[in-house]
C-alpha cells in the first residue's frame, strides 16, 4: 500500500474511512466515542508513522464514516475493523485503541487471535464497575448543546457527511455506554497477547481496576526475580481521561518501546 493514503472501504453496509500513513509493521488506531482519528490521534500519529505503518479508522458515524441503521456496538465496530484490515489486505498487526477503542482492540483480540500482534489499551476496563461511580450513568444526562466548542462536535461538524445528524450520534453514543460489554476474568487471562494498559492517574478507570486487569494479564510480578511478564501498566500523572492522548510524546515513546521490544 502507498505511503499516506486515504479513502473509503466497503464495509458491513458502511463505507468506513480510513487512512494509512508511514511503512512497516503495520498499527491500527482505534478512537473513542464521538471522537475522531484527528481528535484522539493528531498528537501521536505522526510520530508513530515514522517507524511502521499506520492505519487509523473512523467508525460508524463516526468522522467521515456515515451512519447506517444499526446501533452502535462494540461487537458491530470490531466486526466493521476486521473486515477493513482484511480489506486493506492486513494480515497481522499491532492494535492500539483509546476509550471506547480499547474495547474495540480487545474484542478484535478475541475474535480475530491471528490477526493480532501487541495490544496497547488505554483507558480499558473489563467490567462496567472498573469505570468510577456513577459515570456511566452521568453519560444519559448528555445533551448535544452539553459539547458545543468541543474538539468533537467542531471536528464532527468539519468532516461529517451529514453534521446536522451530530444529535443523533449523541443519542446513539448513549445507548451505547449503556450496552457496554463487560468481559469475565476468565478471558482477560486468557487473551495470550503482550498488551500494554495505559490510563491517567485521573481517569475515568479506577486505578485498583487498571492493576487487577494488569494482574490477570500476568502483570504485577518482582521482575527482577519472575523475569518482565509481556504485560505493562502506565499510569501518567497529572492525566484525565480526556488529557490522555494529549500526552503526546511520553505516549508515542511508550508506545514506541513497547512495540519495538522483543
Amino acid at each position: 500500500m502507498a505511503n499516506d493514503t486515504h479513502g473509503y472501504a466497503p464495509v458491513n453496509g458502511l463505507e468506513m474511512y480510513y487512512e494509512v500513513h508511514g511503512t512497516g509493521r503495520p498499527l491500527v488506531l482505534l478512537h473513542g466515542n464521538l471522537s475522531t482519528i484527528e481528535v484522539d490521534f493528531a498528537r501521536i500519529l505522526p510520530t508513530l508513522a515514522k517507524t511502521r505503518q499506520v492505519v487509523a479508522v473512523e467508525q460508524q458515524a463516526h468522522g467521515h464514516t456515515a451512519d447506517i441503521d444499526r446501533p452502535l456496538r462494540v461487537q458491530h465496530w470490531a466486526d466493521d475493523t476486521v473486515a477493513l484490515l482484511r480489506h486493506l489486505g492486513v494480515e497481522r498487526a499491532d492494535l492500539l485503541g483509546y476509550s471506547m477503542g480499547a474495547a474495540v482492540a480487545f474484542q478484535v483480540a478475541i475474535d480475530q487471535p491471528a490477526l493480532v500482534g501487541k495490544l496497547v489499551l488505554c483507558s480499558f476496563a473489563h467490567r462496567r464497575d472498573g469505570v468510577h461511580p456513577g459515570l456511566l450513568d452521568g453519560i444519559q444526562q448528555l445533551q448535544p448543546e452539553h459539547l458545543a466548542g468541543t474538539p468533537f462536535a467542531e471536528s464532527y461538524a468539519r468532516v461529517a457527511p451529514r453534521p446536522q445528524d451530530w444529535p443523533v450520534l449523541v443519542d446513539k453514543i448513549k445507548e451505547m455506554d449503556s450496552s457496554v460489554p463487560e468481559w469475565p476474568a476468565e478471558t482477560v487471562a486468557a487473551l495470550g497477547r503482550p498488551t500494554m494498559l495505559v490510563i491517567g492517574d485521573s481517569d475515568i478507570v479506577r486505578p485498583e481496576h487498571a492493576v487487577e486487569t494488569f494482574r490477570l494479564l500476568g502483570g504485577g510480578v518482582a521482575g527482577d526475580v519472575a523475569g518482565l511478564p509481556s504485560a505493562r501498566l502506565a499510569v501518567l500523572p497529572g492525566t484525565t481521561h480526556i488529557t490522555l492522548v494529549h500526552r503526546g510524546e511520553w505516549l508515542a515513546s511508550m508506545v514506541e518501546e513497547f512495540l519495538d521490544a522483543p
